[in-house]
């Protein structure tokens, strides 16, 4: 004779799967809410298991699980900067925002838990492996200016902007995915170009970089699109080196 059980039944899967499926559990829950305000009965809950099966995986219950889910979308976005080193550098870094912007998207809890922590996940180990991701981007974004060794104004720089990346993209995330991923990418390599000919302005080294990249790039290719959208604007550096002569209206 049989009879219905009256718990769920549980799927049989292979080990490798049951833990895929607790860690996809608990990377949803970390990147909708605060580490500590996640329990290991809420992954239970969530993935429709019992609490002791989590821990059978994990034995290290929630921290192991952060630090997992942390790292595998750390190995994850270092790999999106590398991209070919052929054609206009700016093209380079937008394919690379492309592909970067397009993890966002697709994995927004795996993101919101990597960069979102809280009292649980503030360990050495889950900031090394945070860290390791903007390094890595960094050593990449760095790659396509031809510069191995950056001097401290050049390397703070990058950082800076992998840094705006990073928090333009929770941004975009909290707000509902708006602007238009293509306007973000743009926006993005625009703040780039910026900051890149800001800093140009007072580092040798950046200077030569800059020079360099600038050389690599085409009318159409995004340096040339903001090119073309500061030419008229060019009148007002004019006017601020000679006061005496009126600023353009740059308004229409």
């Amino acid at each position: 004779m049989t009879s219905s059980a009256a718990g769920p039944a549980y799927r049989r899967m292979s080990v490798e799967q049951r833990r895929t499926q607790l860690l996809a559990a608990a990377v949803d829950l970390f990147g909708h809410r605060r580490p500590e305000d996640v329990s290991i009965d809420d992954v239970a809950a969530a993935a429709g298991v019992s609490r002791p099966l989590v821990y059978r995986y994990f034995p290290g219950g929630k921290q192991q699980l952060y630090e997992v889910a942390v790292r595998d979308a750390a190995q994850e976005l270092i790999g999106r900067f590398a991209v070919p080193t052929q054609g206009p550098p700016t093209q380079r870094l937008a394919n690379a925002l492309d592909r970067y912007l397009a993890y966002v998207d697709e994995h927004a809890p795996a993101y919101g838990a990597l960069l979102r922590g809280g009292s649980v996940a503030e360990t050495s180990r889950t900031f090394a492996i945070v860290d390791g991701v903007r390094r890595g981007a960094a050593e990449q974004v760095l790659r396509h200016l031809g510069v191995t060794e950056p001097g401290p104004r050049l390397a703070m720089m990058v950082r800076s902007w992998i840094a705006a990346v990073e928090a333009v993209s929770l941004s975009w995330l909290d707000a509902g995915k708006q602007p238009p991923v293509r306007e973000l990418r743009e926006w993005l390599v625009d703040h780039f170009i910026g900051l890149l000919l800001v800093t140009a302005t007072t580092d040798p080294q950046t200077a030569q970089a800059a020079a360099r990249a600038l050389a690599e790039e085409t009318p159409d290719s995004p340096a040339g699109g903001l090119a073309r959208r500061i030419a008229p604007l060019a009148g007002l550096a004019g006017h601020l080196l000679k006061p005496d002569v009126p600023a353009p209206d740059v308004s229409s």
